[in-house]
């Protein structure tokens, strides 16, 4: 992947380009970025580049053998690991086992996608995956060779605040003094998440959400529908698994308000038998499906209480959100809108943690009861 492969992001490129320019390649960096932003693309570009046998002023050439190999996921000198379960083939896996299917993701999505996108390529979607113990003794071994044709071995972690704690110690050494010309590029969304021991050996590389102007080039040269793509750009803020959700007529989003508008009537009621029953519901969905109707649930407060103080044209909402919203913010409040903020952020760490999703929706529905009442 090249960086003219990335729409945007023009800051973070020309510094990342900056550092092998100067010959300053930082042994092990960490990107950090929400979900739906470029990082996974970026540190591929980023490996590409340096790897690059005929480098140009802002790019790789994408001609090379070394290209050539990076642009298909194949160079003998990229690795990858990332988070995984046990399955019915895999009884002990390893990041390798699922490496087909690794590529065909990055590919088939331009290295632009989320957890759950991963748990439903690898047919995990119930379970919590992990970087597990097995994958950082992997990490150490494949590390001791020589490379095989690069000036450097790249080692691209994904998702690292995924590293099972038992697990880390065991790369810590490697990571703070990797054999010469070796370079980890660390994936992350939430760097409250990662282990500290890990955060302290790395140097951090923000990414930023897509503009939207970014967000509309990208969805355009896709061949969207001009409606289509305004709507999209208006609803995802920058995030582009979000956008392409809606452009793709995906009911997830559809599924988000369902769910949210239904909780809310329920709680607004106090209806405590339909609380239960609708937990059970919930309890059905996989752990990511739970995280993101929590996180639909967040932004959706978020959107309120931008209605609420007449900031309307940052809302992104929906034509059928916005009718719901017109009729739900005015319970959206000063006095309850950071408790409400804080009980769905509580749930969505508690269910990362496997706590039980029945207990902890209906808990969930009490509280916001009684809180859209204050």
């Amino acid at each position: 992947m090249k960086f003219a492969d990335i729409a945007g992001l023009d800051a973070v490129k020309s510094k990342l380009i900056k550092t092998v320019v100067d010959h300053r390649v930082s042994h092990a960096q960490l990107f950090l970025g929400p979900e739906g932003s470029g990082k996974l693309a970026l540190a591929l570009a980023y490996a590409q580049y340096i790897n690059c046998t005929d480098k140009q002023e802002n790019d790789s050439c994408g001609k090379c053998a070394s290209c050539v190999k990076y642009d298909k996921l194949i160079h003998p000198d990229l690795h990858f690991i990332y988070p995984t379960a046990r399955t019915k083939s895999f009884d002990k896996p390893i990041s390798k086992n699922f490496i087909s299917d690794w590529r065909s993701l990055v590919l088939e999505t331009k290295g632009i996608f989320n957890l759950s996108q991963w748990y439903e390529q690898i047919q995990v979607e119930k379970k919590q995956a992990i970087i597990n113990v097995r994958d950082c003794n992997e990490i150490i071994t494949t590390l001791s060779y020589k490379s095989y044709e690069a000036e450097y071995k790249v080692m691209i972690i994904w998702m690292v605040e995924k590293l099972f704690h038992a697990a880390a110690p065991k790369i810590l050494k490697i990571l703070e003094e990797p054999p010469d010309k070796t370079l980890f590029i660390l994936i992350s969304e939430n760097q409250e998440q990662i282990i500290n021991t890990i955060l302290s050996r790395t140097q951090l590389v923000k990414i930023p959400y897509f503009d939207k102007e970014d967000i509309r080039q990208m969805l355009t040269y896709e061949g969207h529908q001009p409606g289509v793509v305004n709507e999209a750009v208006n609803i995802s803020g920058g995030n582009y698994i979000a956008a392409r959700k809606v452009v793709g007529q995906s009911d997830e989003p559809e599924m988000g308000f369902s769910w949210f508008s239904e909780w809310m009537r329920i709680c607004y009621k106090g209806q405590f038998q339909s609380m239960i029953d609708f937990g059970s519901e919930f309890s059905k969905q996989t752990r990511e499906t739970q995280k993101s109707l929590l996180k639909y649930a967040l932004r959706m407060i978020r959107e309120s209480v931008m209605i609420n103080i007449g900031e309307d044209k940052l809302a992104h909402l929906s034509k059928n959100e916005k009718e719901f919203v017109a009729k739900f913010h005015p319970f959206i409040n000063q006095r309850n809108v950071q408790m409400l903020h804080t009980t769905l952020n509580d749930s969505i760490f508690h269910i990362e943690r496997n706590a039980n999703p029945g207990i902890l929706f209906l808990d969930m529905s009490i509280k916001f009861a009684r809180l859209i009442k204050m």
